[in-house]
């Protein structure tokens, strides 16, 4: 097999996320159900003799989007695919290639769907995706449709945006929800267009009646952004669910208990017409979508961003202890 791993820098805003980054924003892609979806089995291919020909392979390059690019990497070398790997920094990046120079991308749900739904029907377009998985994929058909791409079986695993407060934050104003911040006035540290998104800044505010005085341009889970909310510059900052490294960093996750966050299953990404040329890319990847969890995620997670292990080396030990691989 032919591997090629780039890594191209570029630096773009996400749209989330999932959440923002993390799965939210930085990731999309689109989804195609009814006539375009793909028959899938229970188990992956094993012809590892045949060699099917070039698949290209892009998704970002944030550690979890590596882990999971690895994984489908793996999966499809064994199939007998030569994969072509090609990681960028935004979702805009591989998502305006797709679907003629990208064949598969690891992807979210609700990232995908409003991506191509903005991009389609303008920046204002009224959104398309809530916290129903099923209504979000119903509501998305016509737009992952129009894009030419195809969503396969999405993961139980989810990743969406999310706030965390100190453990010491947490204790001192029994806050373990979102809805226990309701009146209480914070400084938000977050990525730079959180001000006036539903799964951000807004929904805090219009939602659970969160008083913000203040963002924080920080970034979505980024090193500066932890150290303000350790050292009380903001009192509330932004990571996703399956961030593995908060317990470490003395960091609570709060729960979205107003369900402000569209879901962000992850998702494999195949362009419609690739995906009818190879319809045994389904059967490749959906037995891994049918045993991955959040809990999964948030563990091997850990393993990457705080442990420093390499993605690869991650994924291969997840895909053979699950007999995968």
């Amino acid at each position: 097999m032919r591997v090629r791993q780039m890594m191209v820098a570029a630096l773009m805003a996400t749209s989330l996320m999932g959440a923002s980054a993390c799965a939210g924003d930085d990731l999309s892609d689109d989804d195609t159900k009814g006539d375009d979806k793909a028959t899938s089995s229970n188990t992956a291919s094993t012809d590892t003799d045949t060699d099917k020909g070039e698949l290209r392979l892009s998704g970002q390059s944030f550690d979890e989007a590596a882990l999971m690019a690895s994984m489908y990497e793996l999966l499809l070398d064994k199939a007998g695919y030569d994969v072509e790997t090609k990681l960028v920094t935004s979702r805009d990046i591989y998502m305006n290639q797709f679907p003629d120079d990208i064949d598969v991308a690891p992807e979210y749900v609700g990232g995908t769907i409003e991506f191509l739904n903005t991009t389609q029907n303008g920046a204002d377009a009224k959104p398309l995706s809530t916290g129903d998985l099923d209504a979000t994929l119903a509501a998305g058909a016509g737009v992952l449709k129009k894009k030419g791409v195809t969503l396969l079986d999405p993961a139980e695993a989810a990743d969406t945006n999310a706030f965390f407060v100190t453990e010491e934050y947490a204790e001192e104003n029994s806050v373990s929800k979102l809805s226990d911040l309701e009146g209480k006035t914070v400084t938000l540290a977050a990525h730079p267009d959180c001000a006036e998104r539903l799964d951000c800044g807004k929904g805090l505010e219009e939602v659970y009646g969160i008083k913000i005085d203040n963002i924080l341009p920080l970034g979505f889970a980024s090193a500066q952004t932890f150290k303000s909310v350790e050292d009380d510059e903001s009192q509330l900052g932004l990571t996703s669910t399956t961030d593995g490294t908060l317990e470490a960093r003395g960091m609570v996750l709060l729960e979205d208990d107003k369900a402000v966050q569209p879901v962000q299953n992850l998702v494999p990404a195949v362009s419609t017409k690739f995906l009818k040329a190879h319809p045994d890319v389904a059967d490749v990847l959906n037995p891994l979508m049918a045993i991955l969890t959040t809990d999964d995620l948030v563990e091997l997670n850990g393993r990457v961003t705080a442990e420093r292990e390499k993605a690869s080396d991650v994924a291969k030990d997840y895909l053979e202890d699950h007999d995968l691989l």
